[in-house]
């Protein structure tokens, strides 16, 4: 067995992050909050009490803050039934599972958004497991969610790639002591992604497939 390939799922296997933005721009706007559009874009990836306290600051009314969430998850499940995976998304885990790789799914997705989300990446028979942030204490850029997705997949962290593409991402690969790939798809930048302990970096997924053998998931590699 070649080890645990860990994937992000929003930015990285899926164009979704421009969506969640919007739906969260447009829940903070219900609740008369004005909140451009490039922060909330740089806060995506983070769990939806963290995105909220980023955004909004310790000393908001909390109160506030189920009605915020809910408002998003509403608006983003107007789109559950036309999500787009990226171009070679699910022929990179089938690769992987074909490989010997045990594929694991680190989001902070589940229920009818799981289902949406893994039915736009169409490779149900490659994926062992999920780790949602809804499974841990802290999500990511905690490390926990990367933590539990190598039990999971029942290896050592050292035995792991992790691929996502924010710098939460990174950050919780990193602490977790898992390799962290990234990928440009989700909008953050290279440099940014490679502060925050990427090792190497990738244009997409497909990119990725494109060049599997020079890459940690190569031969040898695991």
């Amino acid at each position: 067995m070649a080890g645990a390939a860990i994937f992000d799922v929003d930015g990285t296997l899926t164009d979704t992050n421009h969506l969640h933005v919007v739906a969260w721009w447009e829940a903070f706007r219900q609740a008369g909050h004005t909140v451009p559009m490039p922060d909330v874009h740089r806060s995506v990836g983070l769990g939806s009490g963290d995105l909220i306290e980023r955004l909004l600051g310790a000393d908001r009314d909390r109160g506030q803050d189920d009605a915020i969430s809910t408002a998003h998850s509403v608006l983003y499940a107007t789109y559950f039934d036309r999500l787009p995976a990226f171009r070679g998304a699910g022929d990179l885990l089938r690769t992987l599972d074909e490989r010997g790789w045990r594929v694991v799914l680190a989001t902070s997705a589940d229920g009818a958004e799981l289902t949406a989300l893994r039915r736009a990446i169409d490779a149900d028979e490659a994926i062992l497991a999920t780790a949602s942030s809804d499974d841990v204490e802290r999500g990511k850029p905690a490390p926990e969610p990367v933590e539990l997705a190598c039990r999971l997949a029942g290896v050592d962290p050292g035995e792991a790639v992790f691929v996502g593409d924010t710098v939460w991402d990174m950050e919780a690969a990193s602490r977790a002591g898992v390799g962290a790939v990234a990928v440009l798809s989700g909008g953050i930048p290279r440099a940014d992604l490679e502060r925050a302990g990427a090792r190497t970096v990738y244009r997409d997924v497909g990119d990725l497939l494109a060049r599997l053998d020079e890459s940690p998931f190569g031969p040898g590699a695991g």
